[in-house]
Formats: structure tokens, C-alpha cells, sequence
């Protein structure tokens, strides 16, 4: 595993759906409170050093027009019809007005959005991973970003997931980038500029 470092100038964090509908439901093997206290970590350290954090979060039209509804073996399922603040971002991410926020409309977070136009018009070709579900919304952009030649850093422990984090983590992420902790991650940023 080589050292980690990390150019703040061409760096994104990309968190992944922690927002208040999502962040309580259970996380398997870390809890979502855990994967929030990590991904602030992170936040701080990136925005310290000059990084550009994007938060991505999921929601639809009050009808769920916009949703995708293909017929499949095993629908996600909802008790009961969200509350009103369910795509809201958590207030623990403490936004930024330079923040990039992207709505989603399916699990990964480019397609039919414009995050891969924000991220190039910036320069940015290092994307720092994390959120909610390892295995749904993070493996999903994680494999869109990787076609699109982006460089992947996974936080491990700034993710969870229902029951394939393990999965993931093991045979999937290391073939798509990099997978490091909370703290080498915060450590890479203050460890120079090399990419």
C-alpha cells in the first residue's frame, strides 16, 4: 500500500447521501454517526487545505415522477412516505457557499447530473469517496468516476453500508483506487502537494 497524498488545487470530497432521511437507517460494519464524525474529519481537513468539497444528496418531485421505477426482483422499499426534510443535507457537514451541491435522481451521482462538469471545470481529478451506502450510491459513482478517468480515494471508515461494505471494500474499490482511513486521509492533505 503506498503513502497517500494529496493535492488540495485538483481534490474533491464527495460525500454521498448523508442527509437527514438517510443518515437513520443502520449501518453495517460502521454506524452512520460514526461515518458522519469521520466525514466531518475529512471535510475539515479538506477545506483547510483548499479542497473543494461537493455534497451529493438524492431526492425527487413531490409526485416521484422523476424517480426510476424499472420492474425488479426487489424494489426499495419505504414504511412510510418521506417526511419533508428527508433529502435534506445534515447539518453536521456545516455548507459552505463554496460547496458544490448535486441532486441525484438514482444511486451514482453523475449520471443526469452536472458533477462531472463541475469537477473538470475546476480541474479537479482526485475524488475523495464517502457516505452512505458503500455498496448503492458510492460503488455507483465510484464505478462512473473511474470510467471517466478520475483518480478514487475511498474512506473506509467515512462509509457504510446495509451488508455488502465488505464486499466492496475488499474485491471492488481496490481495482477502482485506493482505499485509506479517515486518518491517512486527513494526513495526506497535510503531508505537501504531490498528487
Amino acid at each position: 500500500m503506498s503513502n497517500l497524498t494529496l493535492d488540495p488545487r485538483t481534490t474533491a470530497i464527495v460525500v454521498i447521501d448523508l442527509q437527514k432521511g438517510i443518515v437513520q437507517m443502520p449501518g453495517n460494519p460502521h454506524s452512520a454517526q460514526s461515518v458522519v464524525v469521520n466525514t466531518v474529519r475529512i471535510l475539515d481537513a479538506a477545506r483547510a487545505a483548499g479542497a473543494q468539497p461537493v455534497l451529493v444528496h438524492v431526492g425527487f418531485s413531490p409526485d416521484f415522477r422523476d424517480a426510476l421505477q424499472p420492474p425488479v426482483d426487489e424494489p426499495m422499499r419505504m414504511s412510510a412516505p418521506p417526511a419533508p426534510d428527508w433529502t435534506e443535507l445534515i447539518p453536521e457537514l456545516k455548507q459552505q457557499p463554496s460547496d458544490i451541491v448535486i441532486q441525484k435522481r438514482q444511486w451514482g451521482a453523475f449520471y443526469g447530473t452536472e458533477l462531472d462538469l463541475q469537477l473538470r471545470r475546476r480541474g479537479l481529478r482526485t475524488i475523495v469517496l464517502c457516505g452512505i451506502a458503500t455498496e448503492i450510491g458510492v460503488e455507483s459513482t465510484a464505478r462512473d468516476a473511474w470510467e471517466r478517468g478520475y483518480e478514487i480515494v475511498f474512506a473506509e471508515d467515512a462509509m457504510t453500508g446495509r451488508n455488502g461494505h465488505a464486499n466492496s471494500i475488499t474485491n471492488i474499490f481496490p481495482r477502482l483506487g485506493r482505499v485509506r482511513s479517515t486518518a491517512q486521509i486527513v494526513a495526506a492533505f497535510g503531508s505537501g502537494n504531490g498528487a
